[in-house]
Formats: C-alpha cells, sequence, structure tokens
C-alpha cells in the first residue's frame, strides 16, 4: 500500500482549495525556475530514468515519446493535453481538474520547455464544465502571477497555455482526432505516418499527452527520478497510479496507489470490498470500458499493470476499473458497451462504421438468447476482422469487450441460447 509521504495528488478529494496559494502550501511551483534552467535535455533524461509511461490508457514511455520532437524544425512546437476524458468507467483526470489544477499547468511548463514548446493546448471534455471552469481560474492565477506568459516562473521561457473545451465527442480522446478538433474540423483520426512530433497541430510538430502524464512531472522532476522508478511492484511499470473503482463495491472511489497493487486488495482495503463479499464477484473490467472484462478467478492476485494485464489478455488503459458481481447480467452488459461504441464510431473507417453495427445488432439478439450457437463463432470472427484494421483504436475497443465475453463467459451464452430454444419451442 502506498505510503502518504509517496502520493502526488494530495489534494484528489478537494479538502482544500485549489487555488495558487493553497497549491504552493502543497509544493506546487517550487523552483520551478530552477528546474527550466536545468535545461531541455536534462528533463528528458530524467522522465525516461523515471520509467513513467503515459497514463492515458497506451502506456508509452514518456520521456522516450517527448524525445521523438525534433530539435531544430523552423515550426512553432506545441504541447496539447488531452483532457477529453471519455471512457466510460474513468473519472480521474476530471479530480485533477477541479482539485490539483497547478499540478497540471506546472507540468505544461516544464513538458514543453523540455519539446521546446512555448504553447499548451488544454483539450477540455465539454461536459466538464466546472472542471474547465476552475482550470481557467488557475490560469488566470497563473499569468497575474508571472507563472505562465512571458519568462514563465522567472525562467526566460516564454509559454502560454490555452484552455478548448470540446462538444463532447468520444473519438476526440484519439489524438489525431484531437487535433482535428482543435483545427476547427470534423473530429475524426488521421492516417500515421506522420505522427504529431512530425506534423500534428497545424503541421507543426506536436506531442499529445494525458492529463495524469503532465500533472505528474512536476513531483517526478523534484523528487527524483530514482523516487518514482522505486515506486511500483514490477519492472517496467514504475510509479504511483490513479485508479477509479465503480460499480459493484461497497465505496467507490479515485484512488492513487503503486502501479502492480494487486486487484482484490485495491478493491478490498480501498473500496470496501465487493458488494455481499468477494465470493459474489462475477467479473472485473480493468482498465475503462475497452479493456476485456476477467472473471472472478482471474482477479485474485492479479497485478494491476500495463504488462501483467496485457499477459492476462485484458489491459490497464485508463486504469477504470469496473466490478460486476452476481447480480449482473453480463452479455447485457457487454451488449450496452457495444451500443455506445455503435454511437461513438465516426464511421470512417468501413470495418468500423459497418462492423461495430453488426456486433451491436448480433449482441442484442445475444442478450435474448435469440441466436445459434455457431453465431458466437461468427461473432468472434467479425470482432478479429474489426480489430487492428482501422485509423485508430475505436475498433479495437468495440472488439475487445466481446472478446472478453466469449472467453470467459461462452457457456453462459450458450446456455441462454438453450433457454430461449426451449421457450420458443
Amino acid at each position: 500500500m502506498l505510503n502518504d509521504a509517496d502520493r502526488i495528488f494530495t489534494n484528489l478529494y478537494g479538502w482544500e482549495s485549489f487555488s495558487l496559494k493553497d497549491a504552493q502550501k502543497r509544493g506546487d511551483w517550487d523552483k520551478t525556475k530552477s528546474l527550466v534552467k536545468k535545461g531541455s535535455g536534462w528533463i528528458i533524461d530524467e522522465m525516461k530514468a523515471s520509467g513513467l509511461r503515459g497514463r492515458g490508457g497506451a502506456g508509452f514511455p514518456t520521456g522516450l515519446k517527448w524525445s521523438f520532437m525534433p530539435k531544430d524544425s523552423g515550426k512553432p512546437h506545441y504541447l496539447v493535453v488531452n483532457a477529453d476524458e471519455s471512457e466510460p468507467g474513468t473519472c480521474k483526470d476530471r479530480d485533477i481538474l477541479r482539485n490539483e489544477p497547478h499540478k497540471l499547468l506546472e507540468g505544461c511548463l516544464l513538458a514543453g520547455f523540455a519539446m521546446g514548446a512555448h504553447a499548451a493546448y488544454i483539450y477540455v471534455r465539454g461536459e466538464f464544465f466546472n472542471e474547465g471552469s476552475a482550470l481557467l481560474k488557475a490560469i488566470e492565477e497563473c499569468y497575474d502571477k508571472g507563472l505562465l506568459g512571458k519568462n514563465a516562473a522567472g525562467s526566460g521561457w516564454d509559454f502560454d497555455v490555452i484552455l478548448h473545451r470540446g462538444a463532447g465527442a468520444y473519438i476526440c480522446g484519439e489524438e489525431t482526432a484531437l487535433i482535428e478538433s482543435l483545427e476547427g474540423k470534423k473530429g475524426q483520426p488521421r492516417n500515421k505516418p506522420p505522427f504529431p512530433a512530425m506534423a500534428g497541430l497545424y503541421s507543426c510538430p506536436t506531442t499529445v499527452n494525458n492529463v495524469e502524464t503532465i500533472a505528474v512531472v512536476p513531483t517526478i522532476l523534484r523528487r527524483g527520478a530514482g523516487w518514482f522508478s522505486g515506486l511500483g511492484l514490477n519492472e517496467k511499470n514504475a510509479g504511483t497510479k490513479l485508479f477509479c473503482i465503480s460499480g459493484h463495491v461497497n465505496q467507490p472511489c479515485n484512488v492513487e496507489e503503486e502501479m502492480g497493487i494487486p486487484l482484490r486488495e485495491l478493491i478490498e482495503k480501498h473500496c470496501g470490498g465487493v458488494r455481499g463479499g468477494w465470493d459474489n464477484l462475477l467479473a472485473v473490467i480493468p482498465g475503462g470500458s475497452s479493456t476485456p472484462c476477467l472473471p472472478k478467478e482471474m482477479c485474485e492476485s492479479l497485478p494491476m499493470d500495463f504488462d501483467s494485464l496485457r499477459e492476462a489478455g485484458s489491459g490497464l488503459g485508463t486504469a477504470g476499473v469496473i466490478v460486476m458481481d452476481k447480480s449482473t447480467d453480463i452479455i447485457y452488459a457487454i451488449a450496452r458497451l457495444s451500443a455506445f461504441y455503435k454511437h461513438e464510431s465516426c464511421g470512417q473507417c468501413t470495418p468500423c462504421r459497418e462492423g461495430v453495427g453488426w456486433l451491436w445488432r448480433i449482441m442484442v439478439r445475444m442478450v435474448q438468447g435469440n441466436a445459434t450457437v455457431e453465431e458466437i463463432d461468427m461473432l468472434w470472427d467479425v470482432t478479429k476482422e474489426i480489430e487492428g484494421h482501422t485509423i485508430c483504436a475505436l475498433g479495437d475497443a468495440a472488439a475487445w469487450p466481446i472478446q472478453g465475453l466469449i472467453r470467459h463467459f461462452r457457456p453462459e451464452m450458450e446456455r441462454r441460447i438453450m433457454e430461449y430454444r426451449k421457450m420458443v419451442a
């Protein structure tokens, strides 16, 4: 269990004000100038050494991603912060925005300087009105105190932060669709290459990072890469992580914990356990709605980190843990997710545009049992035709929940089909 002394987000629950004055008492904006003076190379090297992996779902090494930005491109460089938190079951970034906005803003300055960017755009989900308002107030405080703008924080580096409110599209959580939306166009993913580091916002070098990724940067640089890399229970999965646990637990919560904490320990220590006890657990979606569900027998000592969950056939994703007890109709739950992805598909790629709607229609029949056993195999085959065959990962996100259902709960699907046959016979 994470020691309080190692917590990065000390005001995650909003027990204190998010104002600049209180944020500085908690250690934000402390010696920021001296960190910048150490140079961009030092910052990137520290981020590489820390082992920080992107907290938006992909888990790509952050320092390595920053190093992809060209040094002398002859064009402006941009940092874009993805605050379009749209994954069902995920609610970590919104708490940072409303309770710890200064960690994010300081992180923007340090990350922007490291990549040669003089401006950061923070793309906030449209429904996050109060969170966006808190962030805007924090930005204004920073400009008033000289922490942003010309000679930001006395560092000699000019840096601006612009808040952009989105229109609530799930697809804009994908980095290139987010960039398209920022440019005033329809939020649809771009083909890659070119990657944003070469041609991103306004065809200029751009790095897109998640809110949590950027917000932990100042603490890592102040306390040292060795401190952060020393946290976490598994190699290559360092540091702390915000976990959002919802569903059938006694106390749903957002909590900061060490990477690799066993799933059962996470649920029982911070959420008061599964409703009705651990034996009442049916399944867990471990990383937001796009990750495949895992049955109870796999959840006992499962480490909550990127690599362990991938080996288990799922993923950490955004660490949006959705707990389902035995009262859950697991087939209906996955069908609801299919409806969500059908609704949120941008329609650009044929496998996703046609396939996701097909998946949903078959899943509706699977809920009733009005299907054949052979169609389960057909359903699996169609998910494989969608997975990996679209520009962005929305196709994968639609396919994976159904794959998890078939992999672990096929007997329940077959039982329902047989019951329906008996009923209509």
